[in-house]
């Protein structure tokens, strides 16, 4: 059996109907190997259709505008030089004709003028951009090339996909507002006028590290970056992210991630995080009926870490020294953080003893618990009764942010992966990965390029399985 494809194009102005031959398949006897079109086949179609479609689009749109404007005479050509336009379905090979100025146009200093490359800005489609930086976001540049490869008729270039990659990024950022210190607007009496907030909100925030690098030096240490996460009971949950010392928006980002989600001024709002000064800081200003919470989740982190400090110890105070941080815990679980601080400080007395050898497993015990002790108290006007939250069902814990930082961070710029990453392009690269999480990045492709949508202008012909 041998089924042939044809394209048929209707200038419906009268013209006569052009027939194209695309493809040919040919199938024997019927097996699952057989059926149907194979990635190869349907890449050749594509490619030829594709191939086909543009040089009738640009054939029309070279005999609609090869007129003068004003007199309606038809401009000479000076000659031709090619375009190079890469597609979804194939890079494509434009004559672009270059025509000189007609001499009624007075004034006009160019003597001549490419066609194309006015309407032909960039040499990239859209929706070619957009897979780039879709799958480059989600995994590295090379496998991202690799996707493409497979189900698409294209050769795609790792350079071309990290700079397409970091335009997306760059246009991102520049849709981000100016930092401001505070982002309340307005007064309670205008406040009191708004509509009831449906739910409040709840925003967690923290840090992870990126394997830096610098120029030519791979071991440049590493860099932190700050990943949040607000959720909303009726909306989905949205992230953002930036790098520490190279972002100058982070307030501005914070707020840009609240607004999409209908954040108005008269909603409660909860921020929970590590009490580090960084993210301490860009909490403030954000919201007036805000509350800002150390999170439950590092609080029994270093309290974990010294239980393991105690099993170590071989010292009569193990089990005294166990049945106190149990006491500590429940305090600060309770939210009695002045009789909490009490207890680590007796606790750190109990311990210490002026002839501990300093190397000593003892002396290490001491020391983190007396930083315990210090976290404790810089972070005490954070600490809540989370008894009381946890009873009647509300949010304690960041933990939900660390999951955040690992879809972030972790898994695309840490996690089984050998590159490193300078400051700018880890923060390029976590816009667009977090605006792929956000199931935002086609809408942000949509909006920069409006006539990317040609579902109207499409419509399926025949009896076509649904």
């Amino acid at each position: 059996m041998k089924i042939s494809i044809q394209l048929n194009i209707d200038h419906e102005n009268g013209d006569p109907a052009i027939i194209k031959p695309i493809a040919e398949f040919r199938r024997n006897d019927l097996t699952s190997d057989t059926l149907g079109l194979t990635i190869e086949g349907s890449k050749i179609l594509l490619k030829n259709i594709q191939f086909e479609l543009i040089q009738q689009q640009i054939e029309q749109y070279i005999a609609k505008n090869k007129q003068c404007k004003q007199c309606n005479k038809e401009r000479k050509i000076k000659g031709y030089n090619k375009i190079v336009y890469r597609t979804l379905f194939g890079k494509i090979k434009l004559q672009n004709p270059r025509l000189y100025t007609c001499s009624c146009c007075k004034g006009n200093e160019q003597k001549s003028f490419s066609l194309l490359s006015q309407i032909i800005s960039e040499r990239t489609s859209p929706e070619f951009e957009y897979l780039q930086t879709k799958w480059a976001s989600l995994v590295s540049y090379g496998m991202a090339a690799n996707i493409l490869e497979d189900v698409l008729p294209i050769h795609a270039n790792i350079s071309s996909i990290y700079n397409t990659t970091h335009k997306a990024a760059k246009r991102l950022d520049a849709e981000i507002g100016e930092e401001q210190d505070c982002y309340i607007n307005g007064c309670e009496e205008e406040w009191s006028n708004l509509p009831p907030p449906t739910t409040s909100l709840t925003v967690g925030i923290d840090g992870g590290y990126i394997h830096a690098r610098e120029g030519d030096n791979r071991k440049a240490g590493w860099f932190e970056a700050i990943v949040g996460k607000s959720l909303h009971e009726t909306q989905s949950s949205k992230r953002f992210g930036f790098v520490c010392k190279y972002d100058d928006k982070p307030k501005s980002r914070l707020n840009t991630m609240l607004q999409k989600q209908g954040f108005q001024m008269n909603q409660e709002i909860v921020f929970l995080s590590d009490g580090g000064d960084t993210v301490k800081n860009l909490q403030k200003h954000i919201a007036p009926y805000s509350e800002h919470l150390l999170d439950w989740f590092h609080i029994t982190m270093r309290i974990t870490v010294l239980k393991q400090m105690i099993k170590g110890l071989q010292d009569v105070l193990k089990e005294e020294l166990s049945k106190q941080l149990e006491s500590i815990k429940w305090n600060i679980w309770h939210g009695n953080v002045r009789k909490a601080l009490d207890k680590i400080d007796s606790f750190s007395e109990d311990l210490y003893e002026n002839e501990i050898d300093k190397s000593s497993k003892r002396y290490k015990f001491w020391k983190y618990a007396d930083e315990f002790y210090n976290y404790i108290k810089s972070n005490q006007h954070l600490i809540t009764n989370y008894a009381e939250k946890y009873k009647y069902g509300e949010t304690i814990s960041t933990s939900f942010v660390e999951s955040t930082v690992n879809e972030v961070i972790s898994k695309r710029m840490v996690k089984k992966q050998q590159m490193r990453w300078t400051q700018e392009g880890a923060h390029r690269m976590i816009q667009v990965r977090i605006s792929t999480l956000n199931n935002e990045l086609k809408a942000a492709f949509y909006r920069w390029y409006p006539n990317i949508n040609h579902s109207n202008d499409t419509q399926s012909v025949g009896n076509l399985a649904a």
